[in-house]
C-alpha cells in the first residue's frame, strides 16, 4: 500500500509539472503586451488628453516650466517628453491620475511634443513600442547568426526592407496601427534597425485633411492632427509621385 500510494504521488508530481509547462507559454504569451486587451485600449484617450492638457497648461502658466521627464537628446522625438504625472497629482493640478496611463497600469505613455511652441498632449502606445523592439531584438540574433546578414524582405523605400519575420523567432508577432487597425509592417533600414510602417494610416490622414502635402515636409504631422496618438518606432516621410515614402533619419 505505501509503495503505491508513493507511485501515486510521484505520478501526481510529474502531472502537475507537466500542467505548468503546457500552461506557461500561454500565460506568458498572455502577459507579453499586457495592456494590449484591456478594457481602456478599447476607449479612446480624448478624455484623458483633454485633462492632463489641461494640467499642464496650468501647470506652464504658474510655474514657467513644463511638467517633463527629462530625457537624452538621442531619444525620439515621439518617445521623448514624458509628462511627470505623479508632479502633476502632488502638486494638485489633477485629482488622479488615468487609468488608460502606463503608470496606473494603463497601455501609453503621456508625452509633450511641440514643447517650444504649443506645447500639446499626446499618447506614446507601449503596445507597438514594445512589438517594434521584440522584433528589433529578433532581427540582432539573426544578425548574429547569419555573418551580420538581415532578414531582409521586399524593398519597400530607398533604403528600406520589409522584415520578413518567417526568417526570425519573431514570426507570431503581428502590429494593428492605433490609427487604422489595419495590421502594419516592420521595416528595417540598411543597418538593421527596425520601425512601423505608417504610410497607410499617413494617406489616410492627407486624403481626411483634403490638402496636398507641401514638398518636403514631415508627413507624420498630419497624424499627429487626425489622432491623441503620436506614431512612436516611425521614420520621417516625405510625398513623392503622389504616396508617402520613407525618408533616412539624418
Amino acid at each position: 500500500m505505501i509503495t503505491w500510494i508513493t507511485q501515486a504521488a510521484g505520478r501526481s508530481k510529474r502531472m502537475s509539472a507537466a500542467l505548468v509547462l503546457v500552461l506557461f507559454p500561454v500565460l506568458l504569451t498572455g502577459c507579453l503586451y499586457p495592456g494590449e486587451n484591456m478594457p481602456e485600449n478599447k476607449v479612446s484617450y480624448r478624455e484623458s488628453v483633454k485633462r492632463i492638457q489641461s494640467a499642464v497648461d496650468d501647470f506652464y502658466q504658474e510655474q514657467g516650466i513644463l511638467p517633463i521627464i527629462t530625457a537624452g537628446s538621442e531619444i525620439p522625438r515621439y518617445e521623448k517628453y514624458r509628462v511627470d504625472l505623479d508632479q502633476l497629482k502632488n502638486r494638485g493640478y489633477m485629482d488622479q491620475i488615468p487609468n488608460t496611463a502606463f503608470e496606473k497600469g494603463g497601455s501609453g505613455y503621456f508625452l509633450i511634443i511641440n514643447e517650444e511652441t504649443e506645447p500639446t498632449v499626446k499618447v506614446m502606445d507601449l503596445t507597438t513600442t514594445q512589438k517594434v523592439n521584440d522584433v528589433q531584438r529578433a532581427v540582432n540574433l539573426y544578425k548574429m547568426s547569419h555573418d551580420d546578414a538581415l532578414p531582409a524582405g521586399e524593398a519597400l523605400y530607398p533604403g528600406y526592407t520589409a522584415v520578413d519575420l518567417s526568417k526570425t523567432d519573431a514570426k507570431s508577432v503581428k502590429l494593428n496601427s492605433v490609427y487604422s487597425g489595419q495590421e502594419m509592417t516592420f521595416i528595417m533600414d540598411e543597418n538593421g534597425t527596425v520601425y512601423a510602417d505608417y504610410a497607410f494610416d499617413i494617406m489616410q490622414a492627407i486624403q481626411k485633411n483634403g490638402t496636398d502635402p507641401k514638398e518636403g515636409e514631415d508627413l507624420r504631422r498630419y497624424l499627429e492632427q487626425e489622432s491623441s496618438y503620436v506614431p512612436v518606432k516611425s521614420v520621417p516621410y516625405t510625398w513623392q509621385d503622389g504616396q508617402p515614402v520613407a525618408q533616412p533619419l539624418s
